[in-house]
């Protein structure tokens, strides 16, 4: 990548709930000599947003402020201006495909927040070997979506092989805790218009736990029991009883990615879940089919109408005296590809106290941090294109317990 870019890093979308929370964490902890910028389609919505973040850090100098509109030609100009873009305009079928092209084109490294596996699907699928041949690095879903099963998973396989000379057979994840004072209007939105967007025949072709794989077909994962695939419901030793968790499709669609596109790291016959920490069976069976009953409600327009008129608008979302005592946290169980009556295993836990789209504002911006400071080791590891936050490895791991999010691995005796 050419190092003459005017900016380091632009932010796309810092009107948007997630997208401001993102602005305050770059001004309140990245450095003050971070050469960058915000953009989106109206100055004057920006401009407000600006003076708030002066507030924030007075000595700091403000990030100028770019007006672009999602057309390819002023996407290419910003993409050419700078060495990364954060994308946080949503829903992202709807307007960011031009974004990932125009930085695919340009060789500028790109991270999102996107939880939308159709169209992680389809951007990799049209533009991966662009941004590979390229040089530049894009990151979809540096966010709540799927950060913390992704890095959680990669720091236990990273455990496994230091301290078992092992690959890792498998990973059982669960959200063990989670506190949250609610959705923003962008995610649900963003969740209404996936299904206005696709056919049901395609979104179910779409977002399956193998849909985002970087090798096809996986051939070593069994098959989950029938009992398990109608009540939802599995028992994991150390971990308890366990459901369907709603973003767990697609945690599981990035981790896949991940270790598909490093098996040399996680093995040849690595596999993974993410699911829900429940108190007993019954009550997972009940979150289970409740669940699948409200997206198969989905389907039918009239319910997404009426769905419309009860939740946040676009850019809103719970306030910071709401969301006060929210809290999330993973718990996970690696097992070593040993071939032993019983193998061992390594547990990890992944920590964090404070709202869920300031976490998520959080882990994208840290992430281009890592991106910006580790560029080519980043390249190497991950070898370019459209990848994962796995990728980002320890120096990502260690720059995310600075700022509160903790993983903690262990070795598991029995």
């Amino acid at each position: 990548m050419a190092s003459n870019r005017e900016y380091d890093l632009v932010l796309l979308g810092p009107t948007g709930y997630t997208g401001r929370l993102c602005a305050e964490h770059i001004v309140k902890n990245h450095p003050t000599d971070l050469k960058w910028a915000v953009a989106g389609r109206s100055v004057n919505k920006i401009e407000p947003i600006v003076e708030e973040l002066k507030a924030l850090n007075p000595d700091r100098r403000a990030p100028d402020v770019l007006p672009v509109q999602l057309n390819p030609t002023e996407l290419k100009e910003l993409a050419q201006k700078t060495k990364l873009i954060i994308n946080c305009i949503g829903p992202y079928h709807l307007y960011s495909s031009p974004v990932v092209e125009a930085c695919a084109n340009s060789g500028t490294h790109y991270l999102d927040v996107t939880g939308e596996t159709p169209w992680i699907k389809l951007i990799i699928d049209k533009y991966h070997e662009t941004a590979k041949a390229n040089g530049c690095i894009i990151i979809p879903s540096a966010g709540m979506e799927s950060v913390p099963a992704d890095i959680l998973a990669w720091a236990l396989v990273k455990r496994v092989r230091e301290d078992l000379g092992s690959q890792t057979r498998g990973i059982e994840s669960c959200i063990k805790d989670i506190k949250s004072s609610g959705a923003s209007g962008g995610t649900l939105n963003t969740i209404l218009s996936i299904f206005d967007w696709l056919p049901i025949s395609e979104l179910l072709k779409s977002v399956g736990p193998f849909s985002l794989t970087g090798s096809g077909p996986l051939k070593h994962v069994p098959s989950d029991s029938i009992i398990t695939k109608l009540f939802g419901v599995r028992s994991v030793p150390d971990l308890g009883t366990l459901t369907t968790s709603p973003n767990g499709m697609a945690d599981m669609a990035i981790v896949y990615r991940s270790s598909t596109l490093m098996p040399e790291f996680y093995g040849n016959r690595f596999v993974f879940h993410q699911m829900l920490y429940v108190r007993n069976a019954l009550l997972g069976v009940a979150m289970h089919i409740g669940f699948n009953l409200f997206l198969a409600l989905l389907i039918f327009p009239p319910v997404r109408w009426l769905l419309r008129k009860f939740v946040f608008a676009p850019g809103a979302g719970p306030t910071p005296e709401n969301s006060r005592n929210d809290r999330v946290e993973y718990h996970a169980v690696a097992t070593a590809d040993q071939d032993v009556p019983k193998p061992k295993r390594v547990f990890g836990k992944l920590a964090y106290e404070g709202n869920m789209y300031a976490m998520t504002g959080v882990l994208v911006s840290e992430a281009a941090m890592v991106i910006l400071q580790q560029e080519e080791k980043v390249r190497k590891v991950s070898r370019g294109g459209i990848v994962t936050s796995a990728t980002l490895g320890q120096e990502y791991v260690d720059r995310l317990d600075k700022t509160g999010i903790h993983i903690e691995t262990k070795i598991w005796e029995f």
